[in-house]
């Protein structure tokens, strides 16, 4: 047998049944679709995350109070020093850092006049914007203070400005946030949500008086820009040398941000891969499809069969036979099913541009190759009972 007669048996029997043959290869097509899709929109929500995290600069470290591993003798208690404005001041001064950011948050009612909001009140220094690429719009930033006579300024974010001034220039203009007095020295441009977090809706101040407003000792967190291509380790390691000579004790935790992506790039694939595993299970039910239709398939064309084996075909030729044509449906079906995926990824982005949708170009190829696969494994068993027939039983048949 050629392969062109291999062809045309395999391709005419496919197409002389062509309901059943549709409703097999459909199976297969709504199962690559679902893989297709929900991988792509898995994917466009990793990117869309991990855009999110990096738009802010990516030569990050965060120090934080208190310690995330613990060691040590059990019951043994060590007093945790809070993150001050000092110890923001003294990493300054480690090797490669060019900037540093004390940070506290928290919400309070900002008001002017008769207008009152409640918003996002960030505690930070005079670098924070070249530390997390914010721009001003009008006015300045925080000028650099002695921290622990920090002036009452307030920078506003652009929907807070918009919110409580309207289109009046704020500039130089009191308000209160918390109960306290400050003047406004500044207007940020807008940046947008993050994660949900509408940042553009929140007043900064000093850090030292974000401290007072909320009553805490301790800053919530500092952040530190290095220079790029700056050996990381050694950057870390003077963070802890710096923190161990205040602290006495290694009390607090650093993490940089390569860490944290890392992480969320974990968390990330894995609910991509879990998405389109559930589009697998589809793909399984298509597999069963095609098994039971060459399963008919075989019992319909025994005496055909029997005249292939008369005419001198082999068994293996005959097990190639139907093997072939379950691949073939399954082919077919992933072929329409990736157009359907794709074509519908499309669609979801054009109709919803504000839901994260990437097609993975791996995902669909292996979608693809896993449905060819699961067609030839759907096609061994009847295409061995197939081969196994006696020619002189499958010819009695007719």
């Amino acid at each position: 047998m050629t392969f062109l007669d291999f062809t045309r048996l395999a391709t005419g029997a496919i197409f002389a049944h062509r309901l059943r043959s549709a409703l097999t290869t459909l199976g297969i097509a709504v199962g690559i679709a679902a893989v297709v899709l929900l991988t792509s929109i898995g994917e466009g929500i990793h990117r869309y995350v991990l855009s999110e995290f990096t738009q802010f600069g990516t030569n990050l470290i965060i120090v934080t109070p208190g310690r995330t591993l613990t060691h040590g003798v059990p019951g043994l208690l060590k007093t945790i020093r809070p993150l001050t404005i000092e110890d923001a001041q003294a990493l300054q001064r480690v090797t490669h850092v060019l900037t540093t950011v004390p940070i506290v948050q928290g919400n309070a009612e900002a008001e002017v006049k008769n207008k009152r909001r409640r918003t996002f009140v960030t505690g930070v220094g005079a670098d924070f914007p070249s530390t997390y690429n914010f721009k001003v719009s009008a006015g300045r930033f925080l000028p650099d203070d002695d921290p622990r006579a920090a002036r009452a300024f307030a920078v506003l974010g652009a929907k807070l400005k918009r919110e409580l001034f309207g289109s009046t220039n704020p500039l130089g203009q009191r308000l209160r946030v918390g109960g306290d007095r400050y003047r406004v020295i500044g207007v940020m441009e807008p940046k947008g949500n993050v994660l949900g977090i509408d940042i553009d809706d929140a007043v900064y101040v000093p850090a030292a008086k974000a401290l007072e407003m909320f009553n805490r000792d301790s800053l919530m967190e500092i952040d530190l820009l290095y220079t790029a291509q700056a050996p990381v380790d050694k950057i870390i390691a003077g963070i802890r040398r710096t923190l161990m000579a205040r602290h006495g004790v290694e009390d607090f935790t650093i993490t940089t941000q390569a860490q944290m992506l890392d992480v969320l790039g974990s968390i990330l694939n894995v609910l991509t891969f879990a998405v389109g595993a559930l589009g697998g299970i589809s793909l399984l039910v298509g597999g069963v499809g095609i098994l039971t239709i060459m399963i008919i398939a075989v019992n319909e064309r025994i005496a055909e069969i029997g005249l292939l084996r008369a005419l001198g075909a082999g068994r293996l030729q005959v097990l190639g036979l139907f093997i072939g044509e379950a691949a073939l449906l399954a082919a077919i079906g992933g072929l329409l099913g990736l157009m359907l995926g794709v074509g519908g990824a499309f669609l979801l982005k054009t109709l919803i541009p504000a839901l994260p949708v990437s097609t993975p170009w791996l995902y669909v190829l292996l979608a693809e190759c896993l449905a060819i696969v699961i067609g030839l494994a759907a096609g061994v068993f009847p295409a061995r009972r197939a081969a196994r027939l006696d020619p002189v039983e499958a010819l009695r048949a007719e």
